[in-house]
């Protein structure tokens, strides 16, 4: 790429800090800057034509997380560790509700469910056991029950008797969500440049020289904020996992309001308008799924296809209008990675499929670092 003198003038020179990736982590960094550096230069950079990994490919699940999941993190983490991940979740949606508005996201205040499929009876009985506990550990949080027992009275099939319910959990529009924050970056005199993807980079006393393909340029500081693309930067502590998802036609007398999770949250479908949206299947094939690729499998869309015929509109002609996936960032540890790697180089990554709900705070934090 030959730049001109001007492209260079504007775009390459004086960079305080350079962010690598334009999702939600990537512009609440860039925004949080701004407010702690007014004067400064800052760029970031991104790869795809529009934000590449999950931001603009998620379902938009506004949650902390199911009571299936929540027992399950009881079992392989501390107590402690499990209040601070969801306190952090929390504390990132309050963020992200306050810089944008729940007006501008489409923040819809449904609650969310869990049901779980007649066979399988052993997660039913373990959650129904272990409600009363969680919701005890949870009270400091919420000073409130959490999660209650519910009738179906979605029509579900093939279910067991029971829903689980939680009232403090809610949908938003994504594409409004990623739309709003780029506006915002935009406005505070933050550049956005995609299309490129960073080769390499080569750290200095002073700063840090960054690789574009056959071009390179200086920044004083460079933050990574590529969550499911961080395999490299973090030594494989981070491993991307794609997401599938489709979304339906519009569906006549739906009567279907909320977020909805599945298996321990490896499938989730809500109502988008009169349309459902439904994704997951993850757990079919976790080594075909720890894939960079923007792909989907027969054998996922079909279990999805299932699920959606058999268990969530049974009684409906349902035809589907459209597929895609997205990339998260998991790891051994559902904690994020918030760290300084060098001298100049720092990143926030590893999101563990909750970066609508905790992408605004690791952001700041990875912001906060420098």
């Amino acid at each position: 790429m030959k730049l001109s003198w001007w492209e260079i003038k504007n775009w390459f020179s004086g960079i305080d800090y350079t962010i690598v990736g334009s999702g939600i982590v990537g512009l609440h960094a860039a925004l949080r800057l701004r407010e702690r550096f007014p004067d400064s230069k800052i760029l970031v950079l991104e790869k795809g034509h529009l934000p590449q990994g999950a931001s603009t490919k998620n379902a938009g699940f506004a949650c902390f997380g199911s009571l299936s999941e929540i027992a399950d993190d009881l079992n392989n983490h501390t107590e402690e560790e499990v209040i601070n991940l969801i306190q952090k979740r929390l504390g990132g949606l309050q963020l992200l509700r306050k810089r944008l508005g729940d007006a501008v996201i489409d923040y819809k205040p449904y609650g969310g469910y869990e049901l779980f499929l007649e066979n399988d009876a052993s997660t039913y009985e373990d959650c129904l056991r272990k409600l009363p506990f969680v919701n005890e550990v949870l009270r400091p949080m919420f000073r409130n029950d959490v999660f209650a027992k519910e009738t179906d009275r979605f029509d579900f099939k093939g279910i067991h008797e029971y829903l689980i319910f939680n009232p403090y959990e809610a949908q938003i529009d994504t594409g409004n969500m990623m739309q709003a924050l780029l506006k915002e970056a935009a406005a505070n005199n933050i550049l956005i440049l995609n299309c490129q993807t960073v080769t390499g980079y080569h750290e200095k006393a002073d700063g840090v020289t960054v690789a574009l393909n056959d071009f390179s340029f200086t920044t004083k500081k460079l933050l990574f904020a590529t969550n499911g693309f961080a395999s490299g930067i973090t030594d494989g502590a981070v491993k991307p996992a794609r997401a599938q998802v489709l979304i339906t036609e519009p569906i006549p007398n739906l009567d279907i309001r909320g977020t909805f999770h599945i298996d321990k949250g490896f499938y989730y479908f809500r109502n988008y308008e009169d349309r459902i949206l439904l994704g997951g299947g993850r757990n079919l094939d976790f080594e075909g799924e720890t894939t960079t690729e923007l792909a989907q499998t027969t054998l996922i869309q079909n279990r999805l296809e299932q699920l959606l015929h058999e268990v969530i509109v049974p009684n409906h002609e349902v035809k589907i209008a459209h597929r895609w996936s997205g990339i998260m960032g998991v790891g051994s540890q559902k904690n994020p990675i918030v760290t300084q790697l060098s001298d100049h180089v720092y990143c926030g990554v590893r999101l563990g499929g909750m970066g609508v709900a905790i992408g605004s705070s690791i952001g700041a934090e990875l912001a906060d670092l420098v």
